[in-house]
């Protein structure tokens, strides 16, 4: 029974992302009805073989939806035709991002760039620094699964070095390095979605979010050096002893790979921007249609067509019944988003914040708005569905600041929510690898240097809004 309701949800879904591409491309409105209801029919499907556990938030996302539709008086059945189609855009992005890997798996690029860049991290601030950036980098590609990919080749590295201290020094890095790419990487979905809805500058935002996300990782390594000295570890001494130990074991062809996939990630990231310049469509239909082109050409090249078929069979059969409860969450956010839209309490919502950082002095709306972000983080819910959420309200709601400003205001809080959340997927994908508690992986290692990072951003914005509004 389960196994059939899975392969019905593969069916629904991609019938859902290929109508959202038709309707988009050719504007053909009459299929509108068809998307909204592939995705209802995806969305019922996935109960039969989601645990309760795992279908509980989208459940409670759509309750809400309902009592907002009731309590307002719009109309349900019109709802279930407009709601269901607010996501497919995003599903869509979702749905196609991690074909990506499939380039990724054909050869040792991951591998080959972390031997090649080990000469040049022969310190614990070096290394450090050289782990954050390496987790952007593979993020742009992998997303959070970047995150057990990277500990295991780093663990294999530092395999004679164990306890707290290093438990604390690879996984900080690594969780601050992936939070911090929810800034400005354009493969990041909830980055994307953002920028779409706020209609935000694509350029300026991933500036100003590299910007900010750097003056994080350099904070991040002074806070890492403090946390070293409080431990009493040298681990400078750990790894250079390790590099020690793999001195001229450099893999034959290892820097040709390494040139590979530079070029990989250039031309995944130029033609994006490229078609973004030329062609107006959103960049939730724009991003796909790129990743599908790209992995496609990729395998011509490699003259090896067929394995995007072998490839394409496993994603169906196992890749997408696995982003049931994504997708899920999603789906049921759309339907809430829209719900908020239809009755106006978008409006109540966004006065809220304004009368709450009213009533303190020298406090206003920049400074609140990480906070709901955070918040919605610890009671379970992640931050693309949080940012989804909050952005989709503030898509119809006049704010007097500019996108830019109200985007990096969210994405901030999406930050630290990732990092100090023992709810939130990227830590329990942590703590699955490293062994150690989900607060402690989060909370306890992550809380002085989200304060200081909330002040950073903070001074920004209000230097902004001081100098510039």
């Amino acid at each position: 029974m389960k196994q059939t309701a899975k392969w019905g949800y593969t069916l629904f879904i991609l019938l859902y992302v290929i109508t959202h591409f038709i309707v988009s491309l050719v504007q053909i409105d009459s299929l509108t009805t068809p998307l909204s209801l592939f995705g209802l029919a995806a969305f019922a499907i996935g109960y039969f073989f989601l645990p309760l556990k795992q279908a509980s938030i989208s459940l409670m996302l759509l309750a809400i939806a309902i009592m907002i539709h009731f309590t307002a008086g719009t109309s349900l059945l019109e709802a279930s035709v407009s709601g269901f189609t607010v996501m497919s855009g995003l599903i869509a992005l979702l749905l196609i991002v991690p074909i990506i890997s499939w380039v990724l798996e054909e050869k040792p690029y991951i591998e080959s760039v972390i031997h090649f860049a080990q000469r040049l991290l022969n310190t614990s601030r070096k290394f450090y620094f050289g782990m954050i950036m390496m987790t952007q980098i593979i993020s742009y590609f992998l997303l959070f699964g970047a995150i057990p990919m990277l500990y295991g080749m780093i663990n294999n590295f530092l395999s004679d070095q164990h306890g707290e201290a290093w438990e604390n020094y690879k996984g900080t890095a690594l969780l601050r390095g992936f939070a911090l790419t929810t800034m400005w990487v354009i493969s990041i979905p909830s980055f994307i979605f953002a920028v779409d809805a706020l209609g935000a500058s694509l350029g300026l935002s991933i500036l100003q979010g590299f910007m900010i996300s750097f003056a994080g990782i350099l904070l991040s390594v002074f806070t890492s050096y403090i946390r070293e000295r409080r431990y009493g570890v040298n681990l400078t001494a750990g790894i250079q002893e390790q590099l020690a130990k793999i001195a001229g074991h450099q893999q034959p062809g290892g820097n040709k790979e390494v040139v590979e996939f530079v070029l990989l990630f250039v031309t995944l990231f130029g033609s994006i921007f490229l078609f973004n310049s030329l062609w107006s469509a959103s960049l939730l239909l724009i991003i796909p249609l790129v990743i599908i082109a790209w992995v496609i050409i990729n395998f011509f090249i490699r003259r090896k067509p067929g394995r995007i078929i072998e490839n394409g069979k496993a994603y169906a059969k196992s890749g997408i019944p696995n982003k049931a409860q994504q997708f899920s969450i999603l789906l049921a956010a759309g339907f809430l988003i829209d719900a908020v839209s239809q009755s106006g309490y978008g409006e109540y919502i966004v006065d809220g914040l304004f009368l709450v950082s009213g009533t303190i002095p020298f406090l206003n709306f920049l400074w609140v708005l990480p906070f709901v972000v955070i918040i919605l983080g610890f009671i379970g819910l992640g931050p693309l569905t949080v940012i989804v959420l909050v952005s989709g309200i503030l898509q119809g709601v006049d704010v007097p600041y500019p996108p830019e400003i109200v985007l990096l205001g969210i994405t901030s809080g999406s930050v630290i929510s990732i990092m100090i959340s023992p709810l939130i997927l990227p830590t329990i994908v942590l703590s699955s690898v490293n062994g150690l508690s989900i607060v402690k992986n989060s909370f306890l290692f992550n809380y002085k240097f989200a304060i200081a990072f909330y002040l950073m951003v903070q001074i920004y914005l209000q230097g902004f809004v001081v100098i510039f509004l």
